[in-house]
């Protein structure tokens, strides 16, 4: 009885927690950080070309202390696997658990030249800068239709995605926002839905191939919500498919999927050696 009356008061103290720093401005330790550092000319000029992800990465940063990042993996942790539906909570855990992944996936990134176009870009993807209505005008065979269709047929869009705030690294932060961002078109090329089967499929995927905590958490813990049926599928053909797949295909973040609307979806699928689940 104890544990149960206090298992209320644990989330409530830990939303709260999350609240607070959620709604505390970046802009104290943040701008004062920076402009501490503007009393020089040359810092002057760095801030005035500060690209516009960087900008907006500092206004929406929160700070946290060690600790802090320790009680948030925690909390977001639980919170996750209690309710996956918890988009902020897998969010705030992928940040707190992912910086050694993410340094691996920015160092690869920087040694391949679409990945070095990627970063210096900084692409976002969203209804304001990919036109929606405009792929699903190009040819049936071509990776932008298949992209679109995707979103359609699953009834989502690429504005959902939550901003990056508890990193301090602003190349690391994009790379986090890049993952994000970039999930639907991985669903996509894998022609993998969005139900809770494609999502761990996918998670599987995804955390062979760039290594995140977060991922493979969800692939294992994903599991065990599956139903009887969709898990005999799943140790029968999804599983053994998605680690196959997860250990042979190339890193998809170094994949300059806008640039790529009109490729032919299965020559991009030979090209990233992706092999589409038997009877897809």
């Amino acid at each position: 009885m104890f544990v149960r009356k206090n298992v209320p008061l644990f989330f409530a103290s830990r939303k709260c927690a999350y609240r607070f720093l959620s709604t505390t401005p970046t802009g104290t330790e943040g701008t004062a950080t920076i402009n501490a550092s503007l009393h020089d000319g040359g810092q002057q000029q760095a801030a005035q070309e500060m690209d516009e992800f960087t900008e907006e990465f500092h206004r929406n940063r929160i700070q946290v202390s060690d600790i802090q990042r320790l009680i948030l993996s925690a909390g977001s942790s639980v919170a996750a696997l209690i309710d996956p539906r918890r988009h902020d909570m897998i969010a705030c855990l992928g940040e707190t658990t992912g910086r050694e992944a993410l340094v691996k996936m920015l160092h690869y990134m920087r040694s391949t030249e679409e990945g070095q176009q990627i970063l210096r870009e900084k692409p976002r993807i969203n209804t304001r800068t990919v036109n929606m209505g405009a792929l699903k005008t190009f040819p049936e065979h071509t990776f932008g239709y298949a992209y679109v269709k995707f979103m359609e047929d699953n009834n989502i869009t690429p504005d959902s995605r939550m901003e990056v705030r508890f990193l301090e690294d602003p190349e690391l932060a994009y790379v986090m926002t890049r993952y994000r961002e970039t999930h639907d078109m991985v669903h996509a090329i894998l022609d993998m839905p969005t139900n809770m089967l494609g999502e761990v499929t996918v998670k599987w995927v995804e955390a062979l191939n760039t290594g995140l905590p977060m991922c493979y958490g969800g692939a294992v813990f994903g599991a065990f919500r599956l139903r009887p049926k969709q898990r005999q599928n799943y140790l029968r053909q999804y599983l053994p498919w998605a680690l196959r797949t997860g250990n042979r295909i190339k890193p998809l973040m170094s994949v300059y999927w806008e640039k790529r609307w009109e490729q032919d979806v299965s020559e991009l699928r030979k090209e990233l050696n992706i092999e589409l689940m038997d009877g897809k």
